[in-house]
């Protein structure tokens, strides 16, 4: 058994990016025999083959299939497939410092009380962004809240449902986790797992959803400045229309596990109800006007069709 598992889910990835976050696996302090690493294939064409590991990592890392699409689907994967007590989840284009895994246990073992912890996510841009993009860097999972560590007050299943979700918590790039954590995330993903990012969906409500079970079992959550990490942005992810439908999934998956933890401060929505309120998000944001009212609206649509309930 390894005191750390690194679950890396990938489903059609880009080979230099994937090379990079192989790579800077491979050169990370932490002792090759304290760790292993698991790259779950989500069904990739072609299927990935041990031949992606860097020599390094070939003696603790290994190559496991989800058949099911879906990030939620490939991380619970992942989390069977691992022996370690803490588990570090890594997106396939994020780049971790050399020292993220060693300080990741650190902390661990410092705050007994935190179950999920994360750090910064700092862009690394194929192309330069423009300036109005910069108001869109959060859909992206890129953050640095500063130098000071954030860590929430002690939770229970009644703070959440008042709506206590901390605006630090760990967002699913870089995100370490103690596996007792996560134990109520990873029952109930066996057989209901979040649509989460399958395929070309841009839902992404996994993040919250684990972050949410555990706060209800009463873990606390944190940020740690000194966990840092590169996020790989290729240009494409920059376009407008990406945007939209990126804000879009994430605003309606996240009204879907709110109301999934009952924690949901909007009531809910009948399916003509949330028509007749993107029709005048149409008027309010104006989304002919520019790429920023476009992205804006979609997310205001995503909003609304997320608080209609699935029996609707």
């Amino acid at each position: 058994m390894s005191r750390l598992s690194v679950i890396v889910p990938t489903h059609n990835p880009h080979p230099v990016r994937l090379r990079r976050t192989l790579e800077s696996l491979a050169a990370q302090s932490l002792d090759a025999q304290d760790w292993e690493l698991i790259v779950v294939d989500n069904i990739s064409e072609p299927r990935i083959t041990r031949e992606i590991l860097p020599p390094a990592l070939t003696a603790n890392g290994r190559i496991v299939v989800e058949p099911r699409l879906g990030l939620s689907s490939a991380r619970a994967r992942g989390f069977r497939e691992s022996t370690g007590d803490s588990i570090v989840l890594v997106d396939d284009d994020n780049v971790l410092g050399p020292d993220y895994l060693q300080r990741a246990l650190t902390l661990l073992d410092t705050h007994p009380e935190i179950g999920l912890l994360g750090g910064k996510s700092i862009p690394e841009f194929e192309r330069a962004p423009a300036a109005w993009q910069e108001e869109f860097f959060p859909l992206l999972a890129l953050r640095d809240l500063g130098s000071a560590a954030l860590i929430s007050e002690p939770a229970s299943r009644e703070s959440v449902a008042r709506r206590t979700y901390p605006p630090f918590a760990p967002i699913g790039a870089g995100m370490v986790l103690r596996r007792r954590a996560a134990e109520a995330w990873l029952a109930r993903s066996e057989h209901n797992p979040l649509s989460d990012r399958r395929g070309r969906e841009l839902s992404s409500g996994g993040d919250n959803d684990i972050v949410l079970c555990a706060l209800e079992a009463g873990w606390r959550v944190a940020y740690f400045p000194d966990l840092s990490l590169t996020h790989l942005i290729p240009a494409s992810r920059l376009a407008p229309d990406y945007l939209a439908r990126l804000n879009r999934g994430i605003q309606k998956s996240w009204m879907q596990v709110l109301t999934l933890h009952d924690a949901n401060p909007w009531a809910p929505l009948s399916a003509s109800g949330a028509l007749l309120r993107s029709a005048k998000a149409w008027f309010v944001h104006r989304p002919w006007t520019s790429p920023v009212a476009r992205i804006r609206y979609a997310g205001a649509r995503g909003h609304f069709e997320g608080r209609v309930p699935a029996s609707s």
